[in-house]
């Protein structure tokens, strides 16, 4: 199978996404930035596919991220929703009271900061989770540790110390799988699609578009506003549809055509979320 780009390092979150969707088996190469990522799922002669988030259940919409799929020649082509469990990792032979300093990424940290701010624990912000285990492997550290996930656990030979420790626990990211438009196949039994388009800007030009979308009885699961450059104040709209049937979405794209202007479709896919988000 092709490659699978994501961002961050092995042992990431992007990776357990990768997993999920494709499988363990696959081969996943980490890139430093999303703009890489897209930049190399985009080769078409790869053959390759891109794992990206897209939004956080916490954190919120990741809103350079939907501008590099907007002028990328990627598709959608499935997405993950990922519950994000963060742990606190350390050297086999490390203890609680041996540990002076916690390195993570700045939001993990701030994801855990109830459980941290208990023990006098020095916190130091690093650029990712799994590359902060990678180092307390590397160093054979006995009194640093990581906040990171389970699979850098597993990738790295660390104990987990203590389980689950971020405050908010139904933290869930979603993440976009991404292959080149020219590529992608029709995806079966496909039930959801992420669109953009603009409206004229004139009185209720966008409840009449929201209108038709009702009456088609799809449900609308997210809307988001994005300023258009070079406009005066005038906004493109993102918006994910969840459907019964694929007619069902191809009536509404037709009736959408009528009121809206670059009406752009990003995919048409299988939707991810599970029925306990």
């Amino acid at each position: 199978m092709s490659n699978v780009y994501i961002q961050g390092y092995e042992g990431s979150f992007h990776q357990v996404a990768a997993f999920n969707f494709f499988g363990n088996k696959v081969t996943v190469v980490p890139c430093a930035t999303f703009n890489e990522v897209v930049k190399q799922a985009a080769v078409k002669s790869e053959a390759g596919y891109g794992v990206m988030a897209i939004e956080n259940s916490i954190a919120g919409s990741i809103l350079p991220n939907y501008t590099l799929l907007q002028k990328s020649n990627l598709t959608i082509i499935g997405e993950v929703y990922l519950q994000i469990d963060q742990n606190l990792l350390v050297n086999k032979d490390v203890e609680l009271e041996d540990i002076r300093e916690v390195h993570s990424h700045p939001m993990a940290l701030q994801q855990c900061f109830e459980y941290l701010d208990k023990h006098n624990w020095k916190l130091i912000e690093t650029e990712d989770t799994a590359l902060s285990a990678k180092h307390v492997h590397q160093h054979k550290s006995k009194h640093i540790a990581a906040v990171a996930g389970k699979l850098a656990a597993e990738l790295f030979n660390l104990k987990v110390i203590a389980p689950n420790i971020h405050t908010m626990k139904n933290n869930y990211t979603r993440f976009l799988v991404l292959q080149h438009a020219d590529l992608a196949k029709p995806v079966k039994d496909s039930n959801k699609a992420s669109l953009n388009f603009h409206t004229d800007h004139s009185k209720g030009s966008l409840a009449k578009v929201l209108a038709k979308i009702a009456a088609a009885d799809i449900n609308l699961s997210k809307l988001q506003s994005f300023p258009i450059p070079g406009s005066d104040f005038k906004y493109s709209f993102h918006a994910d549809l969840e459907f019964e049937n694929l007619q069902q979405f191809e009536n509404v794209i037709e009736n959408m055509r009528n009121i809206t202007q670059n009406l752009k479709i990003y995919g048409v896919y299988k939707n991810g979320k599970q029925d306990n988000l």
